[in-house]
């Protein structure tokens, strides 16, 4: 038997089985088959059967030589694409760019020291996606430079992209702890991250009234939060070029002085808060009257001590029941550790005007209750009791907070002054990633000044692109869509999620059954897609590859899509 394939003029050969016999002395052919309908290679191999060639399983004629991961690397290069990074860091390409993007990316997927890094993009497609197989890990330091120099151009491109004229800017201070003693820019300072005894370096991060970030600056752990505020007014009118825009910063930032400053600032406007001990100073003068809360959480006042601004009150009854039910755990907590002490002094183990006083110091300072106590010391006696009075005046004011701004009514009203100041969570929320193990800005191992400014504006970038992500993914994460929702909700309520984002939350699915991720799961779902590098298993390890990547499941391909719709 034979395959015998027949020519047709202007369409598919005819593949016919045949078998040949004699008769009369004659050889002759019939047709048993016809493999017309075949596909050319189930044809190819009923031809090597019939010829007597020896077949493997499809699994044994090829091997894989290489798999490395893909799709989550897919996913971060098409994000920095869509979004014109590489253009923003450069204009033409170069060495450096290749590894900046390569890092930033990698920031994204897997933040590791620089060493660690070149050893690890190896085992995905992200080196070669880059073209920075090579590097080593010095490569990458000189990258950073090479960053560090173009970091006010690239902020210059960000604020034209994200600031516009009378736009919004959020602006707040954090820090991270230090690992040596090296650094001109680590200092004594107070540790955000609850870290004692560590030295700090401070960076504060301005972003658009979303929170996507535009600008970071470094500063000396030691530095206040006040100091930090005149450089960016003078970057954002100065170098961006944005002659009018508003500020949004926390109370501990925009300080009375400040305000004195921006008040000599055309154009410059302003909305923060005032710190509890104004807010107290404005009961007791009765210019606040907390009564007015009886009927409604927020009103709009004005007093001397303020010319020219509003002050919109706010009541949050929420906030309240959590701040006096804290305020009672630490008294309750105090009271009992200072039971101890008198119970010392009356068993004579303790005496001592000085030595009492020092164990009971150590007590109430560790809470924060001193002044809510009333303490009586004497060389062999010891008693304490709470003070009612002022433990009630601080009670009135639980859940009251007061937002300071100097906008004018028409340009914006009462309830969306505070949801702009209440926006600032977005800025600790990029905090909150750049620290975690998202980015893992901290702790802070470069010994040189300038690698610390490169390393924290690296990481900046690197936020840029997974909070473009996120944005993209929402319809897959846990993240709350119903974002017009929190232009009219009420401002001092306790903010809710949608209907929709609580059903994702309680059920863990979508509305396509197919469960609901975090940034990290789907990231780590999409590293399953993998390019693997194949070659015939008899040939050799000289033979020819190719390349086969992972058919990607329909989660993975509208991740990928959503991805690619991204616009800066």
């Amino acid at each position: 038997m034979h395959v015998h394939i027949v020519p047709n003029r202007g369409s598919a050969p005819t593949a016919l089985l045949r078998e040949s016999y004699r008769e009369g002395g004659k050889v002759k052919k019939r047709t048993l088959a016809n493999l017309s309908d075949l596909p050319m290679d189930q044809i190819e191999a009923i031809r090597a059967v019939l010829r007597g060639d020896a077949l493997a399983p499809a699994g044994q004629a090829f091997e894989i030589a290489r798999s490395q991961a893909h799709g989550h690397v897919q996913a971060v290069m098409t994000a920095i694409k869509r979004l014109g990074l590489a253009a923003v860091l450069a204009s033409q390409p170069s060495r450096e760019r290749d590894l900046v993007v390569a890092m930033l990316a990698a920031r994204v997927l897997e933040p590791r020291t620089k060493l660690a890094t070149v050893r690890w993009w190896g085992n995905t497609t992200l080196a070669e996606e880059a073209g920075v197989a090579d590097a080593q890990e010095d490569d990458l330091y000189a990258a950073m430079d090479w960053l560090l120099e173009r970091q006010d151009k690239i902020q210059k491109k960000l604020a034209a992209r994200h600031l516009q004229q009378g736009a919004m800017a959020l602006y707040d201070l954090s820090s991270s702890y230090y690992e040596g003693s090296s650094c001109p820019l680590a200092k004594r300072g107070y540790s955000r991250d609850r870290k004692k005894g560590t030295l700090q370096v401070n960076y504060g991060l301005l972003t658009d009234v979303r929170g996507c970030p535009v600008a970071i600056s470094v500063y000396e752990g030691d530095v206040a939060d006040p100091l930090t505020l005149g450089p960016q007014i003078e970057r954002l009118k100065g170098e961006y070029a944005i002659d009018q825009f508003v500020m949004v910063a926390d109370r501990g930032m925009i300080s009375q002085k400040a305000v004195d400053t921006l008040k000599a600032e055309n154009g410059v406007e302003w909305i923060t808060a005032l710190k509890s001990v104004s807010i107290r100073a404005l009961v007791e003068q009765g210019q606040l009257q907390l009564d007015l809360f009886d009927e409604r959480n927020l009103f709009e006042l004005t007093a001397p001590d303020y010319p020219g601004e509003r002050l919109i009150a706010c009541r949050n009854p929420q906030l309240a029941r959590l701040r006096a039910h804290k305020r009672e755990d630490l008294l309750a907590s105090t009271e009992d550790s200072l039971a101890k002490i008198k119970a010392r002094v009356e068993a004579g183990r303790l005496s001592g005007q000085d030595k009492i006083a020092l164990a009971v110091g150590r007590i109430v300072n560790q809470y924060k209750v001193a002044k809510h106590l009333v303490l009586d010391i004497k060389p062999d006696a010891f008693a304490y009791r709470r003070d009612e009075g002022k433990i009630a005046a601080e009670a009135a004011l639980d859940g009251v907070y007061v937002i300071r701004t100097c906008l004018a009514q028409e340009r914006l009203s009462g309830p969306d002054c505070v949801r702009s100041y209440k926006a600032l969570a977005r800025v600790e929320r990029a905090f909150r990633t750049l620290k975690s193990v998202d980015l893992q800005i901290r702790p802070i191992h470069h010994r040189l000044a300038d690698r610390v400014r490169a390393h924290l504006f690296l990481c900046m970038l690197s936020y840029y692109v997974e909070w473009h992500m996120r944005q993209a993914w929402a319809p897959l994460l846990f993240a709350d869509e119903d974002q017009d929702a929190k232009l009219t909700r009420d401002p001092v309520a306790p903010a809710k999620r949608s209907p929709a984002a609580l059903r994702k939350v309680h059920t863990r699915h979508l509305e396509d059954g197919s469960a609901v991720h975090s940034f990290s799961t789907l990231l780590a779902q999409l590293a399953t897609i993998t390019k693997n590098t194949c070659r015939a298993a008899a040939a050799g390890q000289a033979a020819p590859t190719f390349q086969v990547l992972t058919t990607p499941n329909p989660k993975q391909i509208q991740a990928l899509e959503l991805i690619d719709a991204i616009r800066p």
